[in-house]
């Protein structure tokens, strides 16, 4: 499980740092693709096959259509974790996420995944959580 939030800054050519609770959870590789609401989601292999997985057999029984599939399936990158425990995020991901090279990032366990936002989004996006939560 990912739990906690920690300010990281993106290097110059695009790595980001991870937590060292998050290295020794995700193993030496993971799977970035673009997440929800504006954010990078990084997944474990055994996370990303399973939700593979799952999506296939959504698309099989016409409750995912293909058209998703394939932005899903081509948004993925497969990225190793160096011996600083950096790992690089592609410039279209970058871009999903509006987060800039060298430039502050706020990294976020989610519990079966971590997110990269861009700091501000990450703001709005706790502002309206908390506000759900006092409901």
């Amino acid at each position: 499980m990912f739990v906690g939030v920690y300010e990281r800054q993106l290097d110059e050519r695009g790595r980001v740092a991870l937590p060292p609770s998050f290295r020794s959870t995700i193993g030496e590789q993971c799977y970035l693709t673009y997440g929800d609401d504006g954010c990078v989601r990084i997944m474990s292999v055994d996370v990303f096959q399973s939700e593979a997985e799952e999506m296939i057999e959504k698309v099989k029984a016409g409750e995912v259509s293909r058209a998703k599939q394939r932005v899903f399936a081509s948004s993925v990158v497969m990225a190793g974790i160096d011996k600083q425990g950096r790992i690089l995020v592609d410039p279209r991901l970058r871009a999903h996420a509006d987060v800039e090279l060298q430039a502050p990032v706020t990294l976020l366990g989610a519990l079966d995944r971590i997110e990269i936002w861009e700091p501000s989004r990450f703001e709005q996006q706790e502002a309206v959580g908390l506000q759900e939560m006092a409901q």
